[in-house]
């Protein structure tokens, strides 16, 4: 695994030998790692792979940066600190699990707050909501490029669809990490557990979870389906993923190489949002077909109930009133 003393090497190797960058392709290249957690599968993994192999012919081999998708490198958290120190140039990380280091890097995932793609991605690709995320990430070291989707999320149980609130009582889900999600699920009754998604089928399986949330890829990558019946299209709550440079690797880099970096990432991130809302409807008809039962709950009883519960009030003051309201230009009131 590279370390931050050896890519600074290559970066200053590329600065002091070439001040005319991507002339012609040499020995001494910028070769740099960039992690992921997504599988090789998924659109973000995929429409990476192309970005990264436009960039190294763009460059004729001087800007060489290897991807390690499905978590070669470690857990979110550990990829999250090892580009914190330099060892890794690049990463994919969850907006969820970014905020158990950066707190407002979780706002885009609150409950029912954005009603579809369009005002979300308003509010993440620009603006001031994007702006106060960007900078908080900025205090940590970080450069945030922009976000790939990793969808809307929903629930699948065995015992019985999540059709009402009061279904969701006592329900063990299995959640992520992450300080919201486990809030939402507690607000509206059930109990919410964290669980490794590598150990969530068994599980399942086990009963010890009566059910998870997730996207439709997710559910469908790790094969609950074959274990739970029910899958209810809750909506709940949305999640993607950063993509990020360390600070310092990312500043030392030639202005030519940055500027060409920057435009295949967005390249990569549009062609990756088209994908992933295809792969997205597809997967629910490929769930029908596998025996799933699919419901459609309305979601107004269930953002009313985490209104009831205080869930919007505590969530206002974890984020302060000014990324609150950065929030509500793009989402209208939220409870509160």
């Amino acid at each position: 695994m590279p370390t931050r003393r050896t890519i600074v090497q290559g970066l200053g190797a590329g600065l002091v030998l070439s001040p005319l960058p991507f002339r012609r392709a040499r020995a001494d290249a910028l070769r740099l790692s960039m992690g992921s957690p997504m599988p090789q599968a998924h659109p973000a993994t995929t429409c990476l792979v192309e970005a990264l192999d436009a960039i190294r012919a763009e460059s004729q081999g001087r800007i060489d940066i290897t991807l390690y998708p499905d978590s070669q490198l470690g857990s979110e958290l550990s990829m999250q600190s090892q580009l914190r120190s330099g060892a890794i140039a690049f990463t994919l990380a969850s907006a969820s699990s970014l905020q158990t280091l950066v707190p407002l890097a979780g706002i885009p995932g609150l409950a029912y707050a954005f009603s579809g793609y369009v005002p979300l991605w308003a509010a993440l690709d620009g603006g001031p909501l994007s702006e106060r995320i960007r900078d908080a990430l900025a205090k940590f070291g970080l450069k945030a490029f922009r976000v790939v989707d990793n969808g809307f999320r929903d629930v699948i149980t065995g015992a019985r669809p999540v059709e009402a609130v009061a279904d969701l009582q006592g329900l063990k889900i299995r959640v992520p990490p992450s300080p919201l999600l486990t809030s939402l699920f507690r607000a509206l009754g059930a109990a919410p557990t964290t669980i490794n998604l590598a150990e969530t089928y068994a599980a399942l399986q086990t009963r010890v979870a009566d059910g998870m949330e997730n996207s439709l890829p997710q559910i469908e990558a790790t094969r609950v389906y074959e274990v739970q019946k029910y899958l209810s299209r809750t909506g709940h709550s949305w999640d993607g993923l950063w993509i990020l440079a360390h600070g310092r690797t990312w500043d030392a880099l030639p202005n030519e190489a940055r500027a060409l970096i920057g435009r295949h990432f967005d390249t990569a991130v549009e062609r990756q949002r088209q994908a992933f809302v295809q792969m997205n409807t597809q997967a629910e008809a490929r769930l029908r077909a596998r025996g799933l039962v699919v419901t459609r709950p309305d979601h107004a009883p269930f953002r009313a109930a985490l209104e009831r519960a205080g869930y919007y009030a505590e969530w206002k003051g974890r984020f302060g009133a000014e990324a609150w309201g950065a929030l509500e230009r793009y989402t209208g009131p939220l409870g509160v």
